[in-house]
């Protein structure tokens, strides 16, 4: 048996604490009316992505990117969600979740939602982004628009870097349809062969990847840009001389990336390189063509790729529109994006006046630090402490989790340099963090050549821990330093999620995480932890007793409170827990960024409960869960964990408490910010509905706040980073 051996639980058979063993938990509370639809919920998610691309008072270059980030959330959503959906009709496993519905009747759901959000984002684009962008320099046009020296200049970049890499495909003639790969664009084309007198078929594949989806042929005056696959279809005389180009349109497919590593793989590390490998030939979901391809063409291609009616989407204008990135990040333009925000160094780690590096840990030792990015500067932070650890002679050991780094992240190869000094280096890698697998993958190999131990987890669960633990050795024994945090060590998400991290050397809690270390890297089940809460071992549990300790010293006279703050919100029991205290008056509220399957106004069930989500500038990515009861501190943590079934049951997560009264101020006022902001939040009703919130008063923007409270907290001689844009 593993040391987290678990299997995930259904929604009748997952324990209970004692205290709501007690209670009489009503019956109501299992009814599938009181459960939204986790996907249904994600897609309401991406849609308030796509009102800020709608919304005209957002700077014009990050409405673009809004447009961007909401065709990428749908695309990854296609590849795993829908994937898993359509395998489960395909194995005629019907299962019902906590709303009630088959895996059918959300498909079903699924595509009227997406179709019209498809449709809203394609006007979006043409009737309000491309327009306004042309008004302030930065043009968006077809071939046929361009100036005879703009179609000049096109030509030469045709002939000299477009057309030497392109490969036509002919189809039929004893040619198979050629594998289309995951995401890619292609122009299907139909030609006419004047000699033999018939039709034949074929693909381009559009080489975006190598060349960029934007051409740039602007003039002085301001940029001007041509769809790589605009230009492509203009010369498809050049592709099939002798040939007539009866018909051209484009088409883009969605394959099934999701996996599964089996619980009983020897060889984690050779069980994923081949599951990604088997990745690039994964089933189609999704077939997304021009609006404009004949019904013949239409048919054709359905055919040969062997797609439903119902995995077949017309997209009008523009195929995905996640290329907008590169328009998003094109140079200058400062005056169409959000004004530049500097990460700022937290003022207990700016050491003199030059705000030259001191030590880390001393400061630490004095009291716990919490830190809150992107506000504060992780690479003055989290990388600062690491890079002591390495070169401080009395740290004997560094271990760290990763799960998803950057490639040009400092912190790995500080773990290959801490190893080459003679330090105990370890590094638990998961290589399952999807689409993230190759990269850490290279890490691993690379960490293992070095002398660092590898660890790859445990085959049947994730290892999402955020955490890095330090071993210092000072007077006759050894301290543990720890860094917990809720985002990955990645310094380019660490400028652009909101999240949180505690240094600290609390004894209990340093021991803690080296025994879940311990049993990571060994076989080893801890009896128990003395202070923070891991899944799949006691986090379920811990978040429950604490619901139900609030629920027994709740009265009018002395009143509790629950306030969370998460990504998603999809557990039964949890939720259950969260009616009990909702029906026992407990004041409940929730800020949580996508998913949330809870349904709040509930007379008698959950009236006293309130969901909020913020959708603003930075992704909203950190956890806390705050409990509020008469005569005690205010309990409060920070994690890695969301409650959803995967966090806590089929994950390694982590969540600390904390215990240093300025920590839990200052988390609180994070909570405070949040739940008071009326310009990037919406409100969940009970009929789940979102409706944003219009200031009706002074507005509240809780980024824009804790920007403000960060620069006005630092030193004014702070070091600072690269400004964000």
């Amino acid at each position: 048996m593993e040391p987290f051996e678990t299997q995930t639980p259904t929604v009748t058979d997952v324990e209970e604490t004692p205290a709501a063993a007690a209670a009489v938990r009503p019956s109501e509370l299992e009814d599938s009316e009181l459960y939204f639809n986790r996907e249904l919920s994600w897609l309401e998610f991406n849609d308030r992505v796509l009102q800020l691309a709608e919304d005209p008072s957002v700077p014009l270059l990050e409405r673009a990117k809004f447009a961007a980030i909401w065709e990428s959330n749908l695309d990854e959503f296609f590849m795993v969600r829908v994937a898993n959906l359509q395998d489960q009709v395909e194995a005629g496993t019907p299962a019902r979740g906590a709303d009630g519905m088959t895996p059918t009747e959300q498909l079903r759901a699924i595509r009227e939602v997406v179709v019209g959000q498809r449709d809203r984002a394609a006007r979006c684009f043409e009737h309000e982004l491309r327009p306004t962008l042309a008004e302030h320099g930065i043009r968006l046009i077809s071939v046929e628009q361009a100036s005879a020296e703009e179609r000049a200049e096109l030509d030469q970049l045709f002939e000299r870097q477009v057309f030497p890499v392109l490969t036509p495909l002919v189809i039929g003639r004893g040619r198979p349809f050629p594998y289309i790969s995951n995401l890619s664009l292609s122009l299907a084309v139909v030609l006419y062969d004047p000699e033999k007198e018939n039709e034949i078929l074929a693909r381009v594949k559009v080489p975006k990847e190598l060349l960029g989806r934007f051409l740039d042929v602007g003039e002085e005056s301001g940029t001007t840009l041509v769809s790589l696959d605009a230009l492509i279809a203009s010369h498809l005389g050049s592709l099939f001389p002798g040939m007539d180009v009866v018909e051209h349109s484009f088409f883009r497919v969605t394959r099934d990336t999701d996996y599964d590593v089996s619980d009983e793989a020897d060889d984690v590390l050779r069980a994923v390189e081949e599951e990604l490998r088997r990745r690039r030939f994964g089933e189609l979901v999704r077939l997304e063509v021009d609006s404009t391809m004949s019904p013949r063409l239409r048919d054709q291609l359905v055919t040969a790729l062997g797609v439903s009616g119902d995995e077949v989407y017309d997209v009008e204008g523009v195929l995905d529109l996640g290329d907008l990135w590169d328009v998003a990040g094109l140079a200058g333009h400062e005056e169409l994006r959000d004004p530049a925000f500097t990460p700022v160094t937290p003022p207990r780690l700016i050491f003199g006046e030059d705000g030259k590096e001191g030590n880390v840990f001393g400061v630490i030792r004095e009291a716990d630090l919490l830190l809150h990015h992107p506000y504060d500067s992780f690479t003055n932070s989290v990388e600062r402490f690491v890079k002591q650890a390495v070169v401080d002679p009395d740290v004997l050991a560094i271990k760290q989790t990763v799960y998803r780094t950057s490639a040009d992240s400092p912190l790995v190869p500080g773990l290959i340099e801490a190893a080459e000094r003679g330090k105990q280096a370890v590094c638990l890698v998961e290589l399952k963090a999807r689409f993230d697998e190759r990269a850490n993958i290279q890490w691993a190999k690379k960490l293992e050549e070095a002398g660092v131990h590898v660890v790859y987890g445990i085959p049947a669960l994730k290892t999402h821990v955020k955490c890095v633990l330090v071993v210092r050795r000072e007077g006759g024994g050894v301290r543990h330093y720890v860094h917990v945090g809720t985002g990955n060590y990645n310094p380019k998400t660490a400028r652009i999620y909101t999240d949180l991290g505690l240094f600290t050397c609390d004894q209990e809690i340093g021991a803690d995480i080296a025994e879940m270390f311990n049993s990571l890297t060994g076989y080893a089940r801890p009896r128990s932890y003395r202070k923070v809460l891991v899944a799949p071992f006691n986090l379920q549990k811990g978040i429950l007793e604490e619901i139900d300790r609030t629920i027994a010293s709740h009265s009018a006279e002395t009143p509790g409170r629950i306030r969370v703050k998460m990504n998603s919100l999809l557990d039964a029991p949890s939720i259950r827990a969260l009616y009990r205290a909702s029906q026992a008056g407990v004041k409940i509220e929730i800020n949580v960024r996508g998913i949330c399957a809870l349904r709040p106004g509930v007379p008698g069930v959950s009236e006293n409960i309130r969901v909020v989500s913020i959708v603003g500038r930075f992704l909203e990515h950190s956890r806390i869960y705050s409990f509020e009861r008469h005569g005690e501190p205010e309990s409060v943590y920070i994690g890695s964990a969301d409650l959803m079934p995967r966090n806590l049951y089929n994950r390694v997560e982590l969540v600390t408490p904390i215990s240093d009264p300025k920590v839990r101020a200052d988390l609180v006022d994070v909570l405070d910010r949040s739940l008071a902001d009326n310009t990037n939040a919406w409100d969940l009703g009970s009929d789940g509905e979102w409706t944003r919130r219009r200031p009706d008063g002074e507005p509240r923007n809780v980024q824009r706040e804790l920007i403000e409270r960060h620069v006005e907290r630092a030193a004014s001689g702070a070091a600072v980073e690269k400004p964000l844009v």
